[in-house]
């Protein structure tokens, strides 16, 4: 991680412009899902033939009334069975075409939203935890839901409707001409107008239509902080003010799909009018053209039913385009956090060779660590917050194999910004961290995550059972290993007093554990990851004396023949660790042993004699990190 690493990305906007072109948006989500494009040339194919079977009717209408019913010697019936026939064949056939078109369209768009929204769940998961805080969870869920759900309804409904609509109007518009260039013309300059407003009222239906989305994005994210907060708010008695800041959400989404759908339905209002205006002048202007004889009386009428194909999309063209560009504003959402650049990368993905690097032999492969226990380098490691925060000004350490360091200071002094940056949650600015003699940045993320393993103050549980979450530490650990990992840290019986054992249901987010009970299971998992680094923030919450001994003993034996570095919030902890990093306003200020720094005047003795006076002392000599061998 040098200096000349990425940058925090900075927040709002996910570093791209928030409004791109409709059509822009468009092409950006095909080239992000190739599948929609696969046989979309077939798909158009049957779309224009479907399209083709309700052209051929009104020419029917027209053979009949002129050449049969107003033939020159009178009725002729035999001349209207080919009509009808030819009719009735193309309706058939363009059932047939619909029918194709649609499946294609289920089938090919179902497959590439699918891709879409596991490339933008994949994404959220290599964003870094800086680059996710950035936009509340509620909205990058909806981005990875209902975003794509609003593509995949317009994809099945608007998108066949599109096709043919476009068909259509082309097709109509041809036979038209062909029977009367006036008519034709006289219908076009009665919508001209309207296309004008369509390009002008467009860009404001597609910036309303990415308000409303925001909005409903901030909406969710509030309706999940209430729900999952709903304990905490009913037992402080803060129901009003929840309810308030809910309701300002709920207000703001409805305020601004009032918006887009008042700007969408100036539009339609227009449509209707002009495809009235437009019949009425056909009528007109077509009697005037058949009284001297330019046109035929089977013509008018052909033309007439041509006029109601022409202006049945054009008048339905303000309700698809509404969905349209709703879908188009919650696609350009997807493709924000989609083409969003992570700014802790992979190496192992940053360095895949091209075929031109191997042919050269230029590429260079991220770092291999041996196969031993390496030492933790932090060489003048800085990090600055996008707010202008500086967080660690240089830092300069190192954790030998085996030893373990208690990380100590006030809130804000820097000590978790260093956890996040030793565990590569994020990149500093300035400086590196290296293992070994590998800067971390050049470690794939397969290795860097089986060497270095971070356990967090709340270890986040998932709707599983108990085996499940302790065997998410390692990808293919089995029941076997999770048994030998509640046996090696001493929490066997504690497991088997559950109601079903390892196969107790934990719960969504472990609600069915007691806080004490949920650091048990994220130490096991850790155990089960078997990582030569452990970066343990040590859990603030008071526990019941049964469960605070067992976190104490299991702990103990996690950091046996480990490197441990500990945030540590209790005094015992630090007591026992090998040494003491005193942090101060993001600078490591102190460092030693306990008992040396405790005689030195200084930050640290005073954070001593703050526990001591808060009873943050152990009462048990069994309590804390117990001196052992060091392996």
């Amino acid at each position: 991680m040098s200096a000349g690493g990425p940058a925090p990305a900075q927040p709002g906007g996910w570093g791209r412009d928030s409004s791109p072109g409709a059509l822009a948006t468009v092409a950006r989500g095909l080239r992000a899902a190739p599948q929609a494009r696969r046989g979309l040339a077939v798909t158009v194919l049957l779309g224009v033939v479907a399209t083709g079977g309700r052209i051929v009717p009104p020419v029917a209408v027209q053979r009949v009334v002129d050449g049969a019913l107003l033939a020159p010697g009178g009725p002729d019936a035999a001349s209207v069975a080919w009509p009808l026939a030819a009719a009735t064949a193309a309706v058939l056939v363009a059932g047939l075409a619909g029918y194709g078109m649609f499946t294609r369209l289920v089938r090919v768009s179902e497959a590439a939203l699918f891709e879409l929204r596991v490339s933008a769940l994949r994404r959220v998961q290599d964003l870094s935890i800086l680059h996710q805080a950035q936009e509340q969870r509620g909205a990058l869920v909806s981005r990875v839901t209902g975003d794509v759900d609003r593509i995949s309804r317009f994809l099945q409904r608007g998108g066949v409707t599109l096709i043919v609509n476009s068909a259509q109007v082309v097709l109509t518009l041809a036979v038209m001409a062909w029977y009367s260039v006036p008519l034709t013309l006289l219908v076009l300059a009665v919508f001209a107008p309207l296309a004008w407003l369509l390009r002008v009222g467009l860009p404001r239906v597609v910036a309303a239509h990415r308000a409303e989305r925001g909005a409903m994005g901030r909406m969710l994210a509030g309706l999940a902080e209430s729900v999952v907060g709903a304990e905490s708010v009913r037992a402080f008695g803060a129901q009003t003010r929840a309810n308030r800041r809910l309701h300002e959400a709920v207000d703001e989404h409805y305020t601004a799909a009032f918006r887009a759908g008042r700007l969408a339905s100036r539009l339609f209002a227009t449509g209707e009018t002009v495809a009235a205006v437009a019949s009425a002048a056909v009528v007109v202007v077509g009697v005037l053209l058949g009284v001297g004889g330019a046109i035929t009386t089977g013509e008018l009428l052909a033309f007439l039913f041509l006029v109601s194909l022409f202006v049945s999309p054009v008048q339905t063209a303000t309700e698809v385009l509404n969905e349209a560009q709703t879908a188009v504003a919650g696609w350009g959402r997807v493709l924000e956090l989609v083409e969003a650049e992570p700014d802790v990368v992979d190496p192992a993905v940053a360095s895949a060779p091209s075929p031109s690097a191997v042919s050269a032999g230029s590429h260079r492969p991220p770092g291999v660590l041996p196969q031993r226990r390496l030492p933790l380098w932090i060489d003048g490691a800085g990090f600055c917050y996008p707010d202008g925060t500086e967080a660690l000004a240089g830092v300069h350490a190192e954790l030998p194999p085996g030893r373990h360091v208690a990380v100590v200071g006030e809130t804000g002094s820097g000590k978790t910004t260093l956890a996040k940056l030793v565990a590569r949650l994020m990149d500093p600015d300035r400086g590196e961290i290296r293992l070994g003699d590998v800067p971390l940045n050049g470690i794939p993320f397969a290795e860097l995550r089986r060497r270095i393993v971070m356990v967090p103050q709340d270890g986040f549980l998932f709707d599983d059972t108990l085996a499940g979450n302790i065997a998410r530490g390692r990808p293919g650990a089995d029941r076997d290993e999770v048994h030998a990992a509640l046996a090696a840290l001493g929490l066997d019986a504690w497991a088997a007093s559950l109601p079903v054992g390892t196969d107790t249901p934990v719960g969504e987010r472990g609600g069915a554990l007691s806080a004490g009970e949920r650091q048990l299971v994220s130490l096991a998992r850790a155990f089960v990851a078997d990582p030569d680094v452990l970066v343990l923030d040590e859990a603030t919450s008071a526990v019941d004396p049964a469960t605070e001994s067992r976190l104490q003993h299991a702990l103990a034996r996690l950091v046996t023949g480990r490197s441990a570095l500990i945030i540590a919030h209790r005094l015992s902890t630090a007591e026992q660790c090998d040494e003491v990093w005193v942090f101060h306003g993001g600078w490591l200020v102190q460092r030693g042993p306990h008992e040396a720094l405790t005689q030195q005047p200084g930050h640290y003795r005073r954070l001593v004699d703050s526990w001591r006076g808060a009873g943050l002392t152990p009462t048990d000599p069994a309590a804390g990190l117990a001196r052992r061998e060091r392996t």
